[in-house]
């Protein structure tokens, strides 16, 4: 599953086709409300609690596991946009977890990676997926390994992309500059299962 990718209008999702198709059918089938299923466990995961389904339009910095940057303000790229979004589907011991912010600052975008690479830091070693040759051209990983690679980032000239965690659990900051403000997405993927 590809994690992030953007069309030109920066923090515009792409979500992998089978994503949305599964999506698709189970908000045409169930016809859920916005967060109807939206459920947490207070000592784990909503993928702990049986089967479960999420859209919502309500993210924090508890859903991306990462600390808001301090004056940051909510990013929308339209006025009818939403700066945020979660996405979940599980069962039977499967299943995946979304988790998007798009934010936005004033402050250079050196002092905003430097933010957050001390915060992705507790996640295990920083990935800095922004040289897109470097990234393309890095050695494919084994399927098996749970080790995070930057095999599948295509950043854009002149945003920064870090990445930590594992393939199971991945943290990416996305970072860049647009008309003086520094623009940037917070992003947490869960996946379990195939």
């Amino acid at each position: 599953m590809k994690l992030m990718r953007t069309d030109h209008a920066y923090g515009r999702l792409k979500p992998p086709a089978a994503v949305v198709i599964v999506m698709l059918g189970l908000m045409s089938v169930a016809a859920l409300p916005l967060g109807a299923q939206d459920k947490k466990d207070k000592t784990g995961s909503e993928m702990d609690n049986g089967v479960g389904f999420i859209a919502s339009k309500e993210a924090g910095a508890q859903d991306v596991g990462l600390p808001l940057y301090p004056g940051a303000r909510q990013h929308k790229d339209k006025s009818d946009d939403s700066p945020a979004v979660r996405l979940g589907l599980w069962g039977w011991n499967s299943g995946f977890k979304l988790a998007v912010l798009k934010l936005e600052s004033n402050d250079a975008p050196e002092r905003v990676a430097t933010f957050y690479r001390k915060a992705l830091a507790k996640y295990g070693k920083v990935l800095d997926c922004s040289d897109s040759s470097k990234a393309t051209g890095e050695k494919k990983k084994d399927n098996s390994s749970s080790e995070l690679g930057c095999e599948d980032e295509q950043p854009e000239s002149g945003e920064l992309v870090l990445k930590a965690g594992t393939k199971q659990e991945e943290h990416v900051v996305g970072i860049k500059t647009e008309g003086g403000i520094t623009l940037f997405q917070l992003v947490y993927v869960e996946r379990r299962g195939k």
